[in-house]
């Protein structure tokens, strides 16, 4: 797909590639980090009220922060591809309108949890899931226009909706492995199988975006299953297949070691998750670059004038590196099990 590209050895080449590169960290930073809040979000409707609370406790310092990379993304698409942001905007004003809700009806609701009188509690916890719920399934339907170029048909309309179910399922298995770790008892245990349950249908949408993605666009098709490229990619989802038995056997044998009082190997479906979205972003990259709208717009014709991108690119020297380093100080710092919330 080079063939579409200016000379990369120009501004107006390299820099366009340079700032996909920064939005797609972000993007996937974001899905990581705000994934597993969301997913603890969505499985707080299955905790009795105390273990709420944990569940609260265990993201209080880190989910505000950690949308974040979400801001960072959507303002590298804004400024630096405009064409692209009308685009893309225009036709998913619905499901970013939904999530922007959800997003704010989780905040309101994260505080009013705690201040509220114990009688109105219950009802902000509701609200809570559901901001994490219509979150969730937004991003998912989302990811699913995506894949289909944004395509208006029945079956794109139905196979978003999947989509949409498959990313909550798979922020609910990121959510819940963060919660292995982060607690004890029994609601670590209820982790574990909240966590298994999640997993199959986790698997069927990165399966149904991985044999969608290729149909919706021939040059996709050939550049995962022309030779010698269907041989070098085959270790991506080699790899992810592999991923996912090993998540499935660590929640196998973690019921008996935390019932010895081991906690060994409670990171493990919380950075195997980490590693099947490290998979799926590379593989969903590959196959959509140098497209930011499937074959209608580019990430060079979409892209600033040159001198706007250097301006750009300035700022983005300077924030990256300090949304990096307080994102790596909080983890450090509020690493470790967490107890119930006290006011």
């Amino acid at each position: 797909m080079l063939d579409l590209a200016p000379d990369l050895t120009q501004a107006a080449g390299w820099m366009p590639i340079v700032f996909l590169g920064v939005m797609g960290l972000a993007m996937l930073v974001y899905v990581i980090l705000d994934g597993y809040d969301l997913g603890v979000g969505v499985l707080m409707r299955r905790a009795s009220a105390d273990d709420k609370d944990t569940m609260i406790a265990s993201i209080g310092p880190f989910w505000d922060a950690n949308e974040t990379w979400l801001v960072l993304g959507v303002g590298i698409l804004l400024t630096v591809f405009p064409m692209a942001h009308g685009v893309i905007l225009g036709a998913l004003y619905l499901p970013v309108a939904l999530m922007l809700i959800g997003l704010t009806l989780r905040g309101v609701a994260f505080d009013f949890r705690v201040k509220a009188r114990a009688a109105h509690k219950p009802l902000w916890n509701r609200a809570f899931y559901a901001g994490s719920l219509l979150a969730g399934g937004s991003q998912g339907y989302m990811l699913g226009s995506l894949v289909t170029g944004f395509a208006s048909t029945g079956w794109a309309i139905a196979f978003n909706a999947v989509i949409g179910l498959a990313l909550l399922a798979a922020y609910c298995l990121i959510g819940a492995g963060w919660l292995i770790m982060k607690t004890e008892g029994t609601l670590q245990l209820l982790a574990v199988r909240w966590a298994r349950g999640s997993l199959l249908l986790t698997m069927v949408g990165i399966a149904a975006i991985s044999i969608a993605t290729p149909m919706v666009s021939q040059p996709i098709s050939d550049k995962w299953f022309s030779f010698p490229n269907i041989v070098l990619l085959l270790p991506i989802p080699a790899a992810t297949a592999v991923l996912f038995a090993v998540i499935l056997t660590s929640l196998q044998r973690l019921p008996a070691r935390l019932a010895q009082g081991n906690g060994h190997g409670t990171w493990v479906p919380f950075g195997a998750t980490v590693g099947v979205f490290l998979l799926a972003f590379l593989g969903l990259a590959y196959s959509l670059f140098p497209w930011l709208v499937m074959d209608r717009i580019t990430i060079w014709q979409a892209a600033s004038a040159p001198e706007a991108m250097g301006v750009i690119l300035v700022g983005a020297l300077v924030v990256l590196p300090m949304i990096i380093g307080y994102t790596v100080f909080a983890y450090r710092v509020f690493w470790g099990k967490s107890t119930a919330l006290n006011y």
